[in-house]
């Protein structure tokens, strides 16, 4: 496997999913497969991996890897988003799992396939999206949207500073032709963005890139509706392990989760609790699990990565 498809935080996912070897587990965002596969290999004949992912490419890749890996349970490779994860255990015929794992965001697979668009490293169509058969591109948003919502997108989405001088210079160039390609933003971007500020710091077209996937994808909203299904799904002591990449994620993930872990939420001025609310949730990881060193040494792609882990109680 080529560094990019090194699986971020393999080892720290393995140990804090308490793999049981006839348990039923979920990878919510199989990409390369890299960590299903470690998952699938922990399982006895009794055990069952369900993989799933939007992008069908990422679907194809995955099932070739999974020939070469000896029979070690049920396996189900699912082409949907994990947005629709209570449908898709309902057609399996499954009520709860023990563990869900969801690498989040832009995968490796997904960076390293230059005609995808997502990177700003490469020259291809802005494209963008995880699953082709979505309708709305990253040459859409980019083209279409208003100045408002994109100012909106960048700030929000990207936590871009230069967001509105960005979107200026999108306009006055997006008049003149249509703007087609990555490398097309990313000279904009680097016209937008004052000389001072791109010495330092990521690549000038990072957070905007981030901004404008995130709003292709959808990848915020799911997010936060899909994790009370996760909730749901977890059977007693089962485990989450979530690994988000930009803040905005790790955001979602702590606040969503803390409604699951707080019991009463009555006013403070209430004598007695009258909402009946109990936690159904703990938090194994009081501070989020990064990388180490070598790993980020080996794969820079990781050195963003936060790993939180969360127990069904």
């Amino acid at each position: 496997m080529s560094k990019s498809h090194i699986p971020v935080l393999l080892n720290e996912c393995i140990d804090n999913l308490n793999i049981s070897r006839e348990g039923v587990y979920i990878d919510c965002t199989l990409g390369g497969a890299g960590h299903s596969i470690e998952i699938y290999k922990r399982l006895s004949l009794n055990g069952h991996l369900i993989g799933i992912d939007q992008d069908i490419k990422a679907i194809e890749y995955s099932k070739k890897r999974f020939q070469n890996i000896n029979e070690n349970g049920q396996l189900n490779i699912i082409n949907d988003n994990f947005t629709n994860l209570k449908d898709i255990l309902k057609d399996l015929g499954i009520s709860s799992v023990n563990g869900i794992l969801a690498d989040l965001g832009v995968s490796s697979f997904q960076l390293d396939t230059v005609e995808r668009g997502f990177s700003y490293q490469n020259n291809s169509d802005l494209d963008m999206r995880m699953d082709n058969k979505s309708v709305l591109s990253a040459g859409y948003v980019v083209n279409n949207y208003d100045e408002g919502k994109l100012v909106k997108i960048i700030k929000e989405y990207g936590e871009e500073r230069w967001a509105k001088r960005i979107v200026n210079f999108i306009i006055r160039e997006r008049e003149k032709k249509v703007i087609k390609t990555t490398f097309d933003l990313v000279d904009i971007i680097k016209k937008a963005i004052p000389a001072s500020a791109r010495r330092e710091g990521p690549h000038p077209a990072k957070r905007t890139f981030q901004a404008i996937r995130i709003e292709v994808n959808n990848e915020l909203n799911i997010l936060r509706e899909v994790i009370n299904d996760m909730a749901d799904l977890l059977t007693k002591e089962g485990r989450v392990c979530i690994i988000t990449f930009h803040s905005l994620e790790d955001k979602i993930v702590k606040s969503e989760f803390n409604k699951l872990i707080n019991s009463c939420i009555c006013p403070r001025d209430f004598p007695i609790c009258v909402c009946n609310k109990k936690q159904i949730i703990k938090n194994i990881t009081r501070k989020p699990i990064v990388p180490k060193k070598e790993e980020i040494e080996n794969n820079p792609r990781s050195r963003s990565a936060k790993l939180r882990v969360y127990e069904k109680l």
